[in-house]
């Protein structure tokens, strides 16, 4: 199993007007912790677009929201790949403020082509990445 974990800071911007994190922008934490994932992987979404013709894109997430996060805060998202197949990825990530969680996301990412937006293989770079850090079989 891959996990990978990234600070995360709530800034005013991240907040409604009673300081709490706004609900929709938990999937932008979402967002930057699977971007530093593939980072970490030796990967980037730029790269993948140039060189594979392929877009990584959200098919379905949910969230269970537990407890509020709130402004200036200093929280920790943690990614962890749970499955792979031939062109989806499912994976958890989960928000915490210390060892509590606050929300945690199942999300299900698809490898699409840029050209005709359909489902695609994950190219060879990917299905290296991946067989490297943990010795996943797609």
């Amino acid at each position: 199993m891959i996990s990978h974990s990234v600070p995360i800071q709530v800034y005013y911007e991240d907040t409604d007007a009673g300081g709490v994190v706004y609900y929709a922008n938990h999937l932008r934490f979402a967002e930057r912790g699977r971007t530093e994932w593939l980072r970490s992987l030796g990967l980037n979404n730029s790269a993948l677009r140039a060189k594979c013709g392929i877009l990584i894109v959200v098919k379905t997430a949910e969230i269970d929201y537990k407890k509020p996060a709130r402004l200036d805060d200093s929280l920790t998202l943690e990614t962890i790949l749970l499955e792979t197949g031939a062109t989806s990825m499912k994976m958890r990530q989960i928000l915490r403020k210390d060892s509590d969680e606050l929300a945690v996301m199942n999300i299900t990412l698809v490898c699409v082509l840029e050209s005709t937006g359909r489902p695609h293989r994950w190219p060879e770079p990917v299905i290296l990445a991946l067989k490297k850090n943990e010795g996943i079989k797609l």
